[in-house]
């Protein structure tokens, strides 16, 4: 059977996809090789054709995952009500009830700080970039300065979203989402000064 030129790229795809949303719903450590590949609709053997090691994946997936929201991020206004509408975003109660579709630092962040230096600089290049993205709406005349603030607006939207997913208490939770949003809003007008 032959395939397609783009076949091996398309699989590939699918594979990074299967794999973000499982580690965001069950954690990098939580999904195997096995459950990944049954999510992509292929056989445990087809892995290592695309990736030299569950490793491997994990920085492909969480570049790609950093790389999207990014994108989604763009798609907003470049003023502050694009900001707004990404704070809204972020953290309503779908974001919340949705990890697998949702942030991958929300939903992986305390699994990256334990990855090795290679993995972690992923992540750190792709998040960087998105704040960078966030700096630039906050100070368009100084991003570098702005990135400290944008990280720092970033943290405290990221604290509140795993806080509030880990909750058992449904109002509480989404009191503390609501009270996050009115907290980002107010880093926004204090950046502002």
């Amino acid at each position: 059977m032959r395939y397609s030129k783009n076949h091996k790229q398309v699989t590939r795809e699918r594979i990074v996809e299967a794999a973000g949303r499982r580690f965001k719903q069950d954690g990098i450590e939580g999904a195997g090789v096995a459950a990944v590949m049954s999510d992509a609709g292929l056989t445990n053997g087809a892995f290592y054709g695309h990736f030299s090691s569950k490793e491997d994946l994990v920085a492909h997936v969480l570049a790609d995952q950093l790389r999207a929201q990014r994108h989604d991020f763009d798609a907003q206004p470049s003023d502050r009500a694009g900001l707004e509408a990404f704070i809204r975003s972020y953290l309503s109660p779908e974001h919340r009830d949705q990890p697998a579709d949702g942030c991958p630092s929300a939903a992986l962040v305390d699994e990256i700080a334990r990855r090795p230096a290679a993995t972690k600089r992923v992540f750190t290049e792709e998040l960087t970039r998105t704040m960078d993205d966030i700096a630039a709406r906050l100070d368009p005349t100084d991003v570098e300065a702005a990135r400290a603030d944008a990280l720092a607006l970033f943290a405290s939207m990221l604290g509140t979203l795993q806080l509030a997913r880990a909750l058992t208490d449904r109002a509480l939770s989404d009191q503390l989402l609501a009270r996050g949003v009115e907290t980002a809003l107010q880093l926004l007008d204090d950046f502002a000064r």
